[in-house]
């Protein structure tokens, strides 16, 4: 049974949770499924000529064409090339990774033993099934569940080159999926960190092409102006010719002409100062110039405001801000500029615009409740060990999640 929607919503889950191995488990999975219906159309050559379902066999054919446009192979080639980029950037045996490594010994150890646990448990399972006279076919033969050998993704993850592995989905988007903006900021994203210069300079013009106006449009062409002039001097034949390209290309895009970097990203800033992730784009491209502007970039950030969109539908009026939009400004704040109280002022203010919200422990948000619960469970009926006098500050909770104080309270 072919579930794909779920595999990919599974995937997804994993991705955020940093569990790579099992988030490319799921998206190549639902590659894997586009593969076999690409082999299953060799059998229905045979039986279309043979039936002389000819008109069948033509709308196959187109089929067959737009298959890897689908929205659900976009998704999972999408998925798996971030993947393969986190990968290419925290490799698994990084000394980063081999510190927090021997710093959480105790919750590897942890985890080795809920995995023993499991499959010992499937193991049980799997022989009850076969010892029962359900197991066995009308043949007499027993239907054995194969096996994955690498239910984790362990193996996927020790993949020598993972931008090779990337660029083989890559391609396969650059020619079904040419007209979606993710097709070419994932490109960029590749070629940057394979240093092709050139076709990272056309993932750029294809974004401003589609969406000069979006912020990830703009963040790719200042990045990668600014890595161009990081670079040193062109040396070889080779390094001169691209530099040449690049020299004659630059007049041509309107947002850079006669401009600096820093000019260009100011200019971007007044023409779209009413959005947020315009202001996040901008802040972050004003640290990436220089790095001694973080203070001003985390107020571009933080003058934001979140006004209200009038809807016609039940809900009335809205606010503008979506949630997945201020937790990458919160990651924002607190992994790429590195401030952790303006993340966590982030945090609270999001807070109140999101009271359901788990990320940012909204009040109404089951992360909350369960943290109450917890201390209704660990708290005595009657008080502590120092009797039943109870003092509590003004940030006691109620049942609906809401910060409020106990006045008056006497016991």
């Amino acid at each position: 049974m072919q579930c794909m929607w779920y595999e990919l919503a599974s995937g997804e889950s994993y991705f955020r949770q940093g569990d790579l191995g099992r988030a490319l488990k799921k998206f190549l999975a639902v590659e894997k499924h586009y593969a076999d219906i690409t082999e299953d159309q060799f059998d229905f050559h045979s039986y279309c000529l043979r039936k002389m379902t000819l008109r069948a066999y033509v709308d196959m054919l187109r089929f067959q064409d737009r298959l890897h446009s689908h929205a659900y192979f976009h998704k999972a080639a999408a998925g798996a090339i971030r993947c393969y980029l986190k990968l290419y950037d925290s490799p698994l045996n990084s000394p980063a990774e081999v510190e927090d490594n021997t710093s959480k010994a105790t919750q590897k150890k942890k985890m080795k033993k809920q995995r023993k646990a499991e499959r010992a448990k499937k193991e049980a399972e799997e022989k009850i099934e076969g010892s029962s006279a359900s197991g066995t076919s009308k043949s007499g033969k027993r239907h054995i569940k194969p096996v994955d050998p690498d239910p984790y993704g362990e193996k996927l993850l020790k993949t020598d080159d993972p931008l090779s592995e990337a660029t083989k989905y890559l391609k396969l988007l650059q020619k079904n999926s040419s007209d979606s903006l993710e097709t070419h900021l994932l490109s960029f994203e590749v070629n940057i960190r394979k240093q092709k210069i050139l076709l990272a300079f056309q993932a750029v013009k294809q974004l401003l092409r589609l969406d000069a106006d979006n912020p990830d449009s703009h963040c790719c062409l200042i990045k990668f102006f600014h890595k161009v002039s990081s670079m040193p001097a062109p040396v070889s034949d080779a390094e001169k010719l691209v530099w040449s390209v690049l020299e004659a290309e630059r007049p041509s895009i309107s947002q850079l002409q006669e401009k600096t970097l820093s000019e260009a990203n100011k200019i971007f800033l007044g023409d779209h100062e009413d959005s947020l992730m315009h202001r996040a784009a901008v802040a972050e491209m004003l640290y990436t110039l220089d790095p001694t502007k973080k203070l001003e970039a985390v107020k571009i950030i933080e003058d934001s405001s979140n006004k209200v969109v009038p809807t016609n539908g039940v809900l009335g009026l809205v606010m503008e801000w979506k949630l997945k939009d201020c937790i990458a400004v919160h990651k924002l704040l607190d992994n790429v500029l590195i401030d952790t109280d303006a993340a966590l002022r982030w945090k609270v203010r999001c807070a109140e615009y999101f009271p359901y919200s788990i990320y940012f422990e909204g009040s109404r948000s089951s992360a909350v409740n369960n943290s109450l619960n917890n201390l209704d469970t660990e708290t005595p009926l009657n008080g502590g060990a120092n009797g039943p006098d109870i003092i509590h500050s003004g940030n006691a909770f109620t049942s609906n999640g809401k910060l409020e104080a106990f006045k008056n309270l006497k016991i």
